[in-house]
């Protein structure tokens, strides 16, 4: 029952069939005892209560023992056995007994429950495939994952999982990302995209180049990080245990000072340390030791399951402190990546035209011929061939010679084929704050298209809930500023809450200032931000699930490149918070009272043992309701 029972070094431990087996042998000697005793065979009870003692009270002690010798700590565990040989010193064996049975009962209860939040993060290793198809000069063949090295070649077909981080070579399909990121929903991947260890192809068959190792994986990583963070003990984790040492001293020093003024009082001896053995039951802290620790385990464990890593409990505790959120805009609160918003082409179905443009930039790497290559792609249409294409610098594309000439590009390019951009029909496209690419044939201008980096789809919802929580919220970036203007009003932000034209020492003195009034989180990639990451008082890195710089430069890493998870992290942060108080205030309270009993009621061992074994019980359970995993069934 001591604090050192969900220690990260246990992490792993097997809490199987054989954690079980020494308390089935308390619960049958407290039964055998019991059976004896109400049979007036009181010549057999001790039998039944000796084993209790012995497969109860034997192992406690020896766990505080070695914690007293080696660690110099004195274990909670120690109070227990003491109370329980005091009372059968004093002739009440079965109150001893019931003492270690509950106590025995209560701790393999903890144990397990608290290994259950441990099994939820372990569960994802099970997740990974023993074996892989390795395409190699051979053909492909079936190899144990563990033997993949970078560079390899897997195959994966539709239902498999991927065995290790890779990037797709060949092929299309789509990836159901739950285990990692919480979301519901699968992505659509195809060549160069990142695939992420235990992620399940849906479809399609795919080629993946392997890009780490096993050791190195998405997964591992997450299970080490958490099991770190597990080990970064949070500030009310620490005063607990600080509390709870010296406290144990106090208890057990207070009850012998009773137990002597008792004597020296006149009351009888066996009285005396019957009624010390009770207030050193009473008095224990073993619920306010385990109730804070309960519950970080826990959040962090939900955490970890919704795609949300936390770098120890302390950034927990600090995310359910803050009262302001900045945001860096592009890559984000956007996609950071160009999309086309808006064709207009008169006399064209859109969709010839889209296919038009796609051929004048289907030899281009510039960002904007992406987006357009991207956009057919989305519209399964087929990029027209075009001959003599070639590249005018700064300018645009162009095709063909003379008047029947097709050309794309910026306004220079209009001036220079001598076209006029100033048309009725292109005003309100001029107008939006968006990056316009015109397309003309000879000296005519046939049509337009906008691109522009737009919103995450789920970034204005999780503003709109993060405003609804109470915060206030800034967003910063180094654009323009009617591009960010435009930007913040698709997502629901003021005008007065969008900063423009920032350089990231201007973002770093933004975040000090917004920290003058409280708490204050910064989200942004983990790379570009880093300045702005470190200064705040929580860094939150998105996207996080390939990015090894976001997982070391942030706090908090949110493995989803949407902003789902974040609302539901803050509401998980707030409510940890809430249980530890729920907690500390009923162990407190349930302790002051049992101590008031054995003072001056003269409350039985037995009532005693049940308050203290409940309390502790309940502070457990009531840590493990963070387990019902709020990020998941947020971002589903």
């Amino acid at each position: 029952m001591s604090d050192t029972q969900i220690a990260p070094e246990n992490h792993g431990e097997d809490h199987g069939d054989e954690s079980l087996f020494l308390p089935a042998l308390v619960v049958l000697g407290m039964l055998a005892g019991l059976a004896a005793h109400f049979s007036a065979r009181h010549d057999l009870d001790v039998i039944g209560y000796g084993l209790v003692y012995l497969a109860g009270g034997l192992p406690s002690a020896w766990e505080a023992l070695k914690s007293l010798f080696r660690e110099r700590v004195l274990d909670i565990d120690l109070l227990m056995v003491l109370a329980a040989v005091a009372a059968w010193a004093v002739g009440a064996p079965m109150e001893g007994a019931v003492l270690l049975t509950l106590f025995t009962l209560a701790g393999a209860l903890e144990h397990r429950a608290m290994g259950r939040a441990r099994r939820a993060l372990e569960a994802l290793m099970a997740l990974r495939p023993d074996t892989a198809l390795l395409r190699d000069g051979a053909g492909v063949r079936e190899v144990p994952a563990e033997s993949l090295a970078l560079g390899d070649v897997v195959v994966l077909r539709p239902g498999a999982r991927v065995p290790v981080d890779g990037v797709i070579v060949a092929g299309e399909g789509a990836l159901d990302e739950s285990t990692l990121t919480g979301e519901s929903e699968p992505r659509r991947k195809t060549v160069g995209e990142t695939l992420y260890e235990a992620t399940v192809n849906l479809d399609g068959v795919l080629d993946m180049e392997v890009t780490r190792g096993l050791a190195d994986s998405t997964v591992a990583r997450m299970i080490r990080l958490v099991t770190e963070a597990q080990a970064a003990r949070a500030p009310s984790e620490r005063f607990s245990e600080w509390f709870g040492q010296r406290y144990t001293i106090a208890v057990l020093l207070g009850s012998l000072a009773a137990w002597g003024g008792m004597l020296w009082w006149g009351v009888p001896a066996e009285t005396a340390l019957y009624r010390a053995a009770t207030l050193l039951v009473a008095a224990s802290p073993c619920a306010i030791v385990i109730s804070v620790p309960a519950a970080i385990l826990s959040a962090l464990s939900a955490a970890a399951r919704g795609g949300v890593l936390f770098k120890g409990g302390a950034a927990l505790e600090t995310l359910a402190e803050v009262k302001s959120f900045a945001f860096d805009k592009t890559g984000t609160l956007t996609t950071g990546r160009a999309e086309v918003t808006r064709i207009i082409a008169p006399g064209w179905e859109e969709d010839a035209f889209l296919e038009l443009v796609a051929g004048l930039e289907a030899q281009s790497e510039h960002p904007i011929a992406t987006a357009i290559r991207r956009e057919v792609e989305l519209r399964d249409l087929m990029i027209r061939e075009l001959t003599d294409v070639r590249a005018l610098a700064s300018e645009g594309i162009v095709s063909g010679q003379g008047d029947e000439m097709l050309w794309a590009g910026n306004p220079r390019l209009v001036r220079r084929m001598g076209a006029d951009p100033q048309v009725p029909w292109l005003a309100e496209m001029q107008a939006e704050d968006r990056t316009l690419i015109y397309v003309g044939q000879g000296n005519r201008l046939i049509g337009a298209l906008s691109v522009a980096d737009q919103p995450r789809t789920t970034s204005a919802a999780a503003i709109e809930a993060l405003r609804r929580q109470g915060l206030d919220l800034a967003m910063m970036t180094g654009d323009r500023h009617p591009v960010a203007l435009r930007i913040a009003a698709e997502l629901g932000l003021q005008p007065h809450e969008t900063h423009a034209d920032l350089l990231p020492e201007d973002k770093v003195g933004l975040v000090a200032r917004l920290a003058e009034g409280g708490r204050v989180a910064f989200v942004g990639d983990g790379v570009n931000d880093a300045a702005a990451l470190a200064r705040a008082d929580l860094g939150v890195a998105m996207g996080a699930a390939g990015s090894e710089v976001a997982l070391q430069a942030a706090d908090v890493a949110l493995l989803s490149e949407e902003m789902t998870q974040l609302p539901a992290a803050y509401r998980l942060a707030r409510s940890t918070r809430a249980i530890i108080r729920q907690n500390l205030i009923f162990a407190m309270g349930a302790m002051i009272l049992l101590v008031l009993g054995a003072l001056f009621w003269e409350l039985p061992l037995p009532l005693a043992v049940l308050g203290h074994e409940g309390g502790t019980v309940l502070v457990v359970l009531n840590g493990l309701r963070l387990l019902a995993d709020p990020i998941r069934r947020a971002a589903g």
